[in-house]
């Protein structure tokens, strides 16, 4: 090694692991990479894709240019870019896939697993998917299409079909001897799937249980009956739950006779986890899934105006009840002030409710039947927090405009509206999930009218019904 890659090592070496400021290290490869590609010094450009992870190096490749990857495509092993590609995000995915040649595409493919591809074509445009798969071996090209063929969300979209099965009437040592052939074109070979004379799945045994079994048992003595598996058409959520419930690291996929068709590793079932709750949050904020950091000023616009517009509407709902009582709050103009308390405290309240509740969806810890003591209970915090945060409330008020009347208006108003905000922060997202709709899509709009409708017209009720005394 010269001494110029020894350098060029040290520096990337230098970059600590567990560096908080992650923008740092990447960042750090970044230039690095850039430095030696720029010289197109072959071995220089090796020694710094050895000492790098895959996932920086994919980051890396974001920011480097067309004719730099092409050079890259031609240095590197297939195997090495097979790696890079798996970790990378969609958008360098699809970049790669279209400036990279077919014949490449397929070398690389070579070294990723069924799923991992999938994922790739589906991504890409019909005609590239097309031209792609058309140059695959025939059984690849086969397994491409079926996986194609299902929802990219559900359990038929994240499998792959590279796993180990053994029939129950073989041996121990026969088995074993299958596992040692199979093993290196397979991605899972922790557990061991086990197939009757019908070729449907009966049992599971781990390659542990097997190799401290007996040369001579039967499979189907010492395999573990007790198997957890899901369909196909199964959204990835449901799947998620179920490795989650059972503590799996691998749950197999069969159609309706039991028939083995694919399994999901636990890194897609974290891929899965990771998505879902984005997407959640986002859409709690009335943000689409679509929209990033990057999505250009169109899109940005395009995604969230629906949302604000709808939310815009609803605001007029609160602004007509307020209309309702202009003429108490022109004569007691105190009420202008302590509105927007109440208000907030019931947008804030309903939409904590309605986090744990879309939580508890998401979890199947709430489900869609009789939830009379839930509520119930939702209903008790909402009144307990509204009389912790009402007596504070009250209190400022109190000093603020020194009447005792106005403070004990806020008190019961916070407590009503908390306890609205509980009901319904619980109530929308369990209808919404009723009515076949994503309660994280439209539950904070619905709650925050909820909220502002209800708290103005109990808060403002009050003020008028005791009008006489807030005069004095």
């Amino acid at each position: 090694m010269t001494e110029e890659e020894q350098k060029i090592l040290e520096t990337v070496s230098e970059v600590p692991e567990t560096d908080p400021v992650k923008e740092d290290v990447e960042q750090a490869v970044l230039t690095k990479l850039q430095e030696v590609l720029a010289t197109h010094d072959d071995a220089a450009v090796k020694a710094v894709v050895d000492e790098v992870h895959p996932v920086d190096l994919a980051i890396a490749l974001e920011d480097i240019e067309d004719n730099d990857i092409l050079y890259l495509s031609t240095l590197l092993s297939s195997e090495t870019l097979a790696d890079i590609l798996e970790q990378a995000e969609e958008n360098l995915q699809n970049h790669v896939m279209q400036i990279l040649d077919v014949s490449r595409i397929i070398q690389i493919f070579h070294y990723m697993s069924k799923d991992d591809i999938v994922d790739i074509l589906g991504e890409l445009p019909a005609n590239r998917r097309k031209e792609i798969v058309n140059l695959m071996k025939f059984g690849d090209r086969q397994t491409i299409r079926n996986l194609l063929g299902y929802d990219e969300h559900s359990a038929g979209g994240i499998m792959t079909t590279e796993y180990i099965t053994v029939r129950s009437t073989l041996t121990v040592s026969q088995a074993l001897e299958k596992v040692k052939e199979i093993a290196p074109k397979t991605e899972e070979i922790n557990t061991i799937y086990v197939l009757n004379e019908k070729k449907q799945l009966v049992g599971t045994i781990s390659i542990r249980d097997l190799l401290v079994a007996k040369n001579y048992d039967i499979i189907k003595d010492v395999m573990e009956d007790n198997v957890v598996s899901t369909e196909p058409e199964t959204d990835q959520e449901e799947v998620a739950r179920l490795v989650s419930k059972y503590d799996l690291h691998v749950i197999p996929v069969v159609n309706k006779r039991k028939g083995m068709l694919g399994i999901i590793t636990v890194d897609d079932i974290i891929d899965v986890i990771e998505e879902e709750n984005t997407e959640d949050m986002l859409k709690l904020g009335g943000v689409s899934k679509e929209e990033s950091i990057d999505s250009s000023f169109a899109e940005s616009v395009k995604m969230r105006l629906p949302w604000l517009t709808i939310n815009l509407l609803t605001a007029f709902l609160a602004a007509a009840t307020v209309s309702l009582f202009e003429g108490t709050i022109a004569q007691v103009v105190a009420l202008a002030a302590a509105m927007p308390i109440v208000a907030g405290m019931g947008g804030n309240a309903g939409t904590q409710t309605l986090a744990i509740v879309v939580r508890g969806i998401a979890l199947g810890d709430v489900k869609l039947g009789d939830n009379k003591l839930k509520i119930f209970k939702e209903l008790m915090v909402g009144c307990a927090d509204g009389a912790a945060t009402g007596v504070i409330a009250a209190i400022v008020l109190y000093f603020m405009y020194d009447n005792l009347y106005l403070s004990l208006i806020i008190f019961i108003a916070m407590i009503a509206n908390l306890m609205i905000a509980g009901f319904f922060g619980f109530v929308v997202p369990v209808v919404l999930k009723t009515m076949k709709m994503d309660p994280a899509v439209a539950s904070s709009i619905f709650i925050t009218t909820a909220t502002d409708v209800f708290g103005f017209f109990v808060f403002l009720g009050l003020a008028q019904a005791c009008l006489p005394y807030l005069l004095k």
